[in-house]
């Protein structure tokens, strides 16, 4: 259903506003890149500074210009479930293929709220669903007991996984079942997650390199690791430039480098520092996206 390089696009912005037609070409050429899905209005999209509007339009752009070609997912998370399952219904209404729904922030439910939590949100639609378990971020961890009982519902059918503990992969292959989806939220363990059973990552470094990342997931999936290692050693440079500052900053720099899209970001987020982007150029090089 989900699995392979699954890009979590960034949100091209001009003069303030999402501009829908760089987005819209984004979208065809990280298909034609052959990226095996999207994901539209992640954090990587910068959601937290999206207007209601402006999200809902931009999962309809994304999921309007991939035309079916791969999954569109759709960003849904809030830690308000009501604010949830708003995204939700209208991801639903527009032709989502999914929904990405992110563990409640900020609130710090425990476990029994988080499961009312996920389990109102797939009461309200009939999407499947991805949980996006990202402690380090929404403070609150998702268990591999509770994902067990989430994995019980008939449309919570996997995890994206931004522990970073790649050990819970095989936790939650015994709480939640082998054929749970289980895909890398860090580009840096992705790897490592598919040795363990995983199938794939929702990536970032995919906005920047999205045929190479595509190819090292599907080597994973053909079982060919030792192909994927040698992308992984090209593209790890990359992998750690990208969070040196807070994402998506210098995925935005790297995709403007690459004439894909400006470097603008939103307050509170600003452009990269001379030091990182000096990093991030470097990092290309080496993945063979520059010349040196």
């Amino acid at each position: 259903m989900f699995k392979g390089s699954i890009p979590a696009l960034v949100t091209p912005f001009a003069d303030g506003k999402v501009d829908e037609k760089t987005l819209r070409a984004f979208v065809d050429w990280q298909i034609a890149e052959g990226s095996h899905g999207l994901v539209a209005a992640g954090t990587t999209a910068e959601s937290p500074t999206l207007t209601h509007e402006e999200h809902e339009d931009v999962v309809r752009i994304v999921v309007e210009q991939a035309a079916g070609r791969v999954p569109v997912i759709a960003g849904a998370g809030s830690n308000n479930t009501v604010e949830a399952i708003r995204f939700a219904r209208h991801a639903e209404e527009v032709g989502a293929d999914g929904l990405l729904i992110v563990s409640p922030y900020y609130n710090k439910p425990n476990q029994a709220g988080m499961l009312a939590h996920f389990t109102a949100i797939h009461n309200a639609c009939g999407l499947p669903i991805l949980l996006y378990n990202i402690p380090s971020r929404s403070v609150v961890d998702i268990t591999p007991a509770t994902m067990g009982e989430l994995a019980k519902l008939e449309r919570i059918v996997g995890v994206k996984d931004a522990t970073g503990d790649v050990s819970r992969i095989s936790d939650q292959r015994i709480t939640c079942g082998v054929d749970f989806i289980q895909v890398s939220g860090n580009d840096e363990t992705s790897l490592a997650v598919n040795a363990h059973g995983g199938v794939g990552c929702i990536t970032t470094v995919g906005n920047i390199a999205p045929r190479l990342c595509s190819q090292m997931q599907e080597a994973c999936l053909n079982g060919d690791f030792a192909t994927a290692r040698d992308i992984h050693d090209r593209l790890f440079p990359l992998f750690r430039a990208a969070f040196l500052e807070p994402n998506p900053v210098p995925a935005k720099y790297a995709l403007s480098l690459l004439g894909r899209c400006s470097e603008e970001v939103r307050l509170p987020l600003v452009e990269c520092s001379d030091a990182v982007k000096d990093r991030v150029r470097a990092a290309m090089v080496h993945a063979g996206l520059l010349n040196g």
